[in-house]
């Protein structure tokens, strides 16, 4: 052994030592230690928020109660920031991003918002973005380097189905009036892909004041009933018109539309027997039922508008990815996203006691495959789901919505 002039051998032994104690210290959580895990919720909230958009938000707010009443990711309770996406979903997103330091976002809830959201902050770098919602089949495709999952199918199930339906209530020639953007566009599309009647199909933009022109186009066909794949605000107008001025007396519709304010607006005697289709959760699976309990525990309801069971599990989705990954870098949480939804691994369901199970089973070594309030989240190479089911549904004379019949999508 060589001693370095001028060096005492006391200091020389004091070093050693302490490197002999690094290497337990950085395991112990010293400066290796990550920092919090931050999820940022980025939803369509508006002036007034729709009763839906209230309902996704309270399914985040109980992941995120499961997660830190199971120990937290990293042993440490998960962050969140808040973002409106219903005037500049990209500016929110980057907003969240870079002054709120959000690890992933839940979120948006539209595909428009959605593709907007992945070409303003997935350009230069990475972060995780599920969507609970968004279901335009040009998602699928769009450049995201990976980094775009969601929790919902593509309507590339869910236009075949609502043609079976039309055809199933005797109609062999519609009009059909669509949002024209991602989502309408790709739900338009899927539809006619497999209707074998006569349809005409109108655009539509968003916020005009009368549609009536549009509506008058969709029926110059001779269509006995109009299938409208909008928003709800551009619903009430369209359906207003269109049952004022005597073009159609018969509906169908898209995801977008199972809302209760859709029927208090227009009128339970004008809507009550109207079907349509939205994608689906499992029934009676132990995920569901542990769900259904603690969200009534907590709320007093459980509720079952659109996409609120997939808020929950988009949001347990991360915090599981991120334990898996053991730290908060976007492409190693991407990259675990796919392992804690799918097989091998430990089965642990929605519900305070699966999520923390979880974590536990993630946190000394091991792996999971979560099985959601929705479903699994077996996501496929595009982040997709690879397997779900679409429901068909129908608002009551009453004034309620009922599922009437469950469709199993598997490719």
């Amino acid at each position: 052994m060589s001693i370095r002039r001028g060096v005492p051998v006391f200091l020389l032994v004091l070093g050693a030592a302490f490197a002999l104690l690094a290497g337990p210290l950085a395991a112990c959580g010293g400066e290796e230690e990550p920092p919090p895990l931050k999820i940022g919720l980025l939803l369509h909230f508006g002036d007034s928020p729709s009763q839906t958009t209230l309902g996704r938000q309270r399914a985040f707010d109980l992941a995120i109660k499961h997660v830190n009443a199971g120990g937290g990711v990293f042993g440490r309770d998960v962050e969140v920031a808040v973002g409106d996406a219903s005037v500049d979903a990209a500016g929110e997103a980057r907003r969240l991003v870079e002054d709120e330091g959000v690890h992933a976002i839940v979120g948006p809830t539209s595909s428009a918002a959605s593709l907007l959201v992945i070409e303003a902050i997935l350009g230069d770098g990475g972060l995780p973005i599920v969507s609970p919602a968004a279901s335009s089949p040009m998602l699928t495709t769009a450049n995201d380097g990976d980094f775009f999952f969601r929790t919902v199918l593509s309507d590339t199930a869910q236009g075949p189905v609502l043609a079976r339906l039309t055809r199933e209530l005797g109609f062999d020639n519609v009009g059909l009036v669509y949002r024209d953007d991602a989502w309408g566009q790709g739900l338009a599309t899927a539809f006619e892909g497999a209707w074998t009647g006569k349809v005409a199909s109108v655009a539509i933009t968003p916020d005009q004041a009368s549609y009536l022109a549009e509506i008058r186009s969709s029926a110059s066909g001779g269509g006995r009933a109009l299938i409208v794949l909008t928003f709800g605000t551009e619903a009430e107008i369209i359906l207003r018109e269109a049952i004022e001025h005597g073009l159609y007396d018969r509906f169908l519709f898209g995801d977008a539309l199972r809302r209760p304010e859709l029927i208090e607006a227009i009128g339970a005697d004008r809507l009550g027997g109207m079907y349509g289709v939205s994608g689906a959760h499992e029934r009676g699976t132990p995920a569901a039922e542990a769900w259904e309990a603690a969200m009534l525990a907590e709320y007093g309801e459980g509720p079952d508008l659109t996409y609120i069971r997939e808020t929950y599990d988009a949001t347990i989705a991360i915090a599981l990815a991120a334990q898996a990954a053991g730290g908060v870098e976007g492409a190693a949480i991407r990259d675990a996203l796919r392992a804690v939804g799918s097989a091998p691994g430990e089965v642990v369901i929605a519900g305070p006691e699966g999520v923390a199970r979880g974590l536990r089973i993630l946190g000394d070594g091991g792996e999971v495959d979560y099985q959601g309030a929705a479903g699994a989240i077996d996501w496929d190479e595009n982040g997709d789901l690879a397997r779900g089911a679409v429901a068909i549904w129908r608002f009551t004379a009453d004034g309620a919505i009922e599922d009437v019949d469950l469709v199993v999508y598997e490719p």
